[in-house]
């Protein structure tokens, strides 16, 4: 299909992938002169006009989305039998292909990468979107190393139309879900579970569930334990394997419940590799039952009834001895009054002082405020469960707190359990910029505007880039730049054009001519007469004349003296053009001459001239008492005769 126009606006230029749902294709959009990756349908899809239908549908919704590592969806048409997708084109491969090259990624790395994908992710289900087929083959990775998840929506289209994927459940089934596999509800969480397996592998290099059908690969699924990530690769962090085995549960409700819990946790296990902050989900099977309060006043009474029952069993032991019942009774009485007195100075007390806000803290607004000064604040006051998230902003300066929860005024029981979550300020997305040396500034400028950056051209001499390429850029590469701002980018015009002094070769013989014009950069041209001379002839013409300014490498002509022993003499020939316009920019002049004595023709002029050097003059030789005949060619034009005496 290379060739095609869609939609009279998509120039398709060569086929860049593929899978068993659609072709995809890289294109140029005429309009916003700009490469886009056009995704065409399988005819086997677009026949089934309820596929297409939810297929639209489903694309158009997830066209919504905006967010740095999710490929943009710019446009859903067809044209004709042919349906097909407009997204934004990526520059560099898929994350299964990058995996198949490295083997194994680093697990920074890996978690790196993750953290891109759940990001996306994250913005998706907030969108009330589910993927449904998170797998490397979805993520694409630039040049600069970002992730971007692709085929949103698209999953969704299939899975609820009755169309069998040949070809492509091979593919997908290892990242499935056990819920997917089994064919029962899918939410969020199936999403989660696909991540996980993706991390599993980027870190071991294999997926941890394989079969040689897809029936096979579902079942172990549903099934198998997968093999825990440090018993492929004792080097991979604790709390990486903690993050993975979390994550890829049979059970929903012990995995990861939302992608910003598995974002928080990727997040940490950076700064703690070690792990030990992954919180294993349980469900309790008792029933819920309710359990009165058990109050201060409740207390004191059960404790009095305590006390009463021993007195009154200690009187029906010892009637016979008062003196032990009164005893019994006094110490009772003062048992009763030290609760009193340890509850009056523990309850009472503090109401009074002021004494019981000394354990509670109250939330301020620490919104637009230094994250390291307003952390260190909240540890001094010994509150220490703190939650840091960064996100990039384009206003807000990097290190200042965005948001925060809980809201102002909040009160926390410093002894209790309280999680505070800020969200962090990175500063802008920056984009790096890679090497455009040598390359056509036209591509240059297609791809720093699909990047959102603003391209300037300046011309400069360049002796090793050929002209009409790219010599270097500013910021050059790997420079970071935010989105909006200019890239100047500078093209060659060649090499820088050096002028030099024409020397004075009048007089002079062949010999010491090419010496002086090789001394100042020159080339000998043309001479006259064309067959030379001896080498004692003098040089009584030049062309440039002597001391003009020519450019380095420039020609010049040069005229001899005719043999001193003839009486030829020296006539100006002048050579015009009788209609310029006939005539193309570079004119091709010819001149043949007949001298009378010899009556032998002879060239003496051969070369092109420019249009704007007409009229100039030759010096034609008449030989003593006879004649010469001039024959003048101009291009293809019909030769001119004329006899000079």
């Amino acid at each position: 299909m290379e060739g095609q126009i869609l939609g009279n606006r998509y120039e398709l230029m060569e086929k860049i992938g593929g899978g068993g749902m659609a072709l995809v294709y890289k294109a140029k959009c005429q309009l916003l002169n700009r490469y886009v990756a056009v995704k065409i349908l399988r005819p086997e899809f677009t026949n089934d006009e309820e596929f297409v239908k939810r297929f639209r549908i489903e694309a158009q919704s997830a066209a919504s989305l905006s967010h740095p590592n999710i490929v943009s969806i710019y446009d859903v048409g067809h044209d004709g039998d042919v349906h097909y997708i407009i997204m934004e084109y990526i520059d560099g491969i898929t994350l299964k292909e990058y995996i198949q090259q490295k083997g194994v990624l680093g697990w920074k790395e890996a978690v790196n990468i993750s953290i891109q994908i759940c990001s996306a992710i994250e913005t998706a289900h907030r969108n009330h979107i589910v993927h449904r087929d998170i797998k490397p083959h979805n993520i694409l990775l630039t040049r600069e190393g970002i992730a971007k998840v692709t085929d949103f929506g698209i999953a969704r289209a299939v899975s609820s139309s009755t169309i069998t994927m040949v070809g492509s459940t091979i593919g997908s089934v290892h990242y499935f879900s056990p819920e997917q596999a089994r064919g029962g509800f899918i939410d969020e969480k199936s999403d989660l579970y696909s991540m996980g397996i993706a991390l599993y592998e980027m870190v071991t290099g294999r997926v941890p569930f394989d079969g040689e059908t897809p029936v096979a690969i579902a079942l172990k699924h549903i099934q198998d334990e997968a093999v825990q990530p440090v018993g492929i690769d004792a080097g991979i962090p604790i709390g990486v394997n903690e993050i993975i085995m979390k994550a890829i549960k049979k059970d929903q409700n012990k995995r990861y419940q939302s992608a910003s819990e598995f974002l928080g946790d990727l997040y940490k296990v950076l700064k703690e590799p070690l792990g030990g902050f992954v919180v294993e989900n349980s469900i309790e099977s008792s029933p819920t039952r309710r359990v009165q309060a058990i109050s201060e006043e409740n207390l004191i009474k059960k404790e009095e009834y305590l006390i009463k029952d021993r007195v009154e069993e200690t009187a029906k032991k010892g009637k016979k001895d008062d003196k032990l019942t009164y005893w019994l009774a006094g110490i009772t009485s003062v048992i009763i009054m030290v609760i009193f007195i340890v509850i009056g100075y523990k309850i009472v007390m503090p109401v009074v002082t002021g004494d019981s806000e000394k354990n509670n803290f109250k939330m301020e607004y620490y919104v637009g405020q230094n994250i390291e000064t307003v952390e260190s604040k909240l540890i001094e006051a010994g509150i220490k469960d703190i939650i840091i998230k960064e996100e990039a902003s384009e206003s807000i300066e990097k290190g200042l707190i965005i948001s925060q929860s809980p809201d102002k005024d909040t009160p926390l029981k410093v002894d209790g359990f309280h999680k505070i979550e800020f969200v962090v300020s990175k500063g802008p997305d920056l984009i790096k910029l890679s090497d455009f040396k040598g390359k056509d500034p036209r591509d240059v400028e297609t791809d720093l505007q699909t990047m959102g950056l603003e391209y300037t051209e300046v011309l400069e001499n360049s002796d090793t880039i050929a002209e009409g390429r790219v010599t270097r850029s500013n910021p050059g590469p790997d420079g970071e730049v935010r989105k909006g701002d200019t890239v100047t980018v500078y093209v060659s015009k060649g090499p820088e054009e050096k002028l030099t002094k024409v020397p004075n070769l009048i007089g002079r013989t062949q010999k010491e001519a090419i010496r002086l014009l090789l001394g100042a950069k020159l080339a000998i041209g043309d001479t006259f007469p064309e067959e030379g001379s001896n080498f004692e002839a003098k040089i009584v013409k030049q062309n440039p004349t002597a001391d003009s300014t020519a450019k380095e490498g420039d020609a010049v002509d040069i005229y001899f003296e005719t043999d001193t022993g003839s009486q030829d003499t020296q006539q100006v020939f002048s050579i015009s053009l009788p209609n310029p316009d006939e005539y193309k920019d570079r004119v091709r002049v010819l001149i043949e001459i007949t001298p009378s004595d010899t009556g032998t023709p002879k060239v003496i002029f051969n070369q092109e001239k420019n249009k704007s050097e007409f009229p100039f003059d030759l010096q034609i030789p008449i030989p003593a008492g006879g004649s010469t005949k001039v024959v003048l060619h101009l291009d293809d034009k019909p030769p001119s005769e004329f006899t000079m005496r």
